[in-house]
């Protein structure tokens, strides 16, 4: 059975958002001020701000203030519990479909006799 990842409803909604993924994709990179990551999205720094804190909500950025600007970093490894999750889904339908596929050839050998 899977196991139970008490944050992953956090870090799916997290990854729902287009612009959550692009402004991760940027945090890849290097670390940055969250006007630079405004930038490119068009959007209004207070609305860059609730993606900011959805990220770090879901433990998938930090950041830290220095004067007047704020800086994102990624989180090392917090995609982590999703690839786990992944991974048990993946196996068990693996499995589900290995089932499914002997099913169908033993029914056609059936038929063939």
């Amino acid at each position: 059975m899977t196991k139970h990842y008490p944050d992953l409803s956090l870090l799916f909604h997290a990854l729902a958002d287009p612009t959550r993924r692009a402004t991760l994709g940027r945090l890849a990179e290097t670390p940055m001020p969250i006007t630079a990551l405004a930038e490119p999205t068009g959007l209004s720094l207070p609305t860059v701000m609730r993606h900011i804190s959805v990220l770090e909500e879901a433990g998938l950025i930090t950041s830290s203030k220095d004067g007047r600007i704020r800086t994102c970093t990624l989180v090392p490894g917090a995609l982590a519990p999703a690839r786990h999750w992944m991974d048990d889904h993946r196996t068990l339908w693996e499995a589900r479909l290995d089932r499914l596929d002997a099913f169908v050839m033993n029914t056609l050998k059936e038929e063939d006799r």
